[in-house]
């Protein structure tokens, strides 16, 4: 019994110590430049977190089947367009990364569906059909951004059709 105890109070200790362990420098650096290139070109932050958590977890050089590379996932064309030398630079690929979804935000109007359909799938696959683009892929990630974005955010979903919103005149 006395085993048990010590051992459960050594599993508390560590798991405490765990819980408050500080993030990786790595992370520290990507959140610096997530915050400062969004508050930037005016995108929102929770956006760009959302992004950024969705394609590379926060890993700085993680590298997709398909070859898109870094915490923000750029394709080799892209982050030629974009001037980012080293997709793999936490700094370069994000102020990138954000700098293209600033150039999104302006072709779509501010639609963060649209805007975030075409950081996944293209601007002109998007620009063509806009909301009538119905891959089931990209309506997966749209979903999963926004979840996230939402949550990262602090937006209370709304309820519909509650007896204190309608009108009772």
């Amino acid at each position: 019994m006395k085993l048990v105890l010590i051992l459960a109070q050594a599993l508390c200790a560590i798991s405490i110590c765990w819980a408050q362990s500080p993030k990786p420098p790595a992370r520290i650096e990507a959140e610096y430049y997530v915050a400062a290139y969004a508050q930037h070109y005016r995108v929102p932050v929770s956006l760009v977190r959302a992004i950024v958590e969705r394609e590379s977890n926060w890993q700085p050089c993680t590298v997709s089947p398909k070859g898109a590379v870094g915490l923000m996932q750029l394709m080799p064309v892209m982050a030629r367009r974009l001037g980012v030398g080293n997709r793999c630079n936490i700094e370069q690929n994000v102020s990138g990364g954000v700098r293209y979804l600033a150039w999104l935000m302006q072709q779509f109007h501010n639609d963060l569906r649209l805007v975030t359909a075409a950081y996944y799938a293209g601007e002109d696959v998007i620009g063509r059909r806009t909301l009538a683009y119905g891959n089931p892929d990209v309506i997966a990630y749209v979903a999963r951004i926004r979840t996230t974005y939402v949550r990262q955010a602090g937006i209370k979903p709304r309820t519909t059709n509650t007896s204190s919103e309608r009108d009772v005149r």
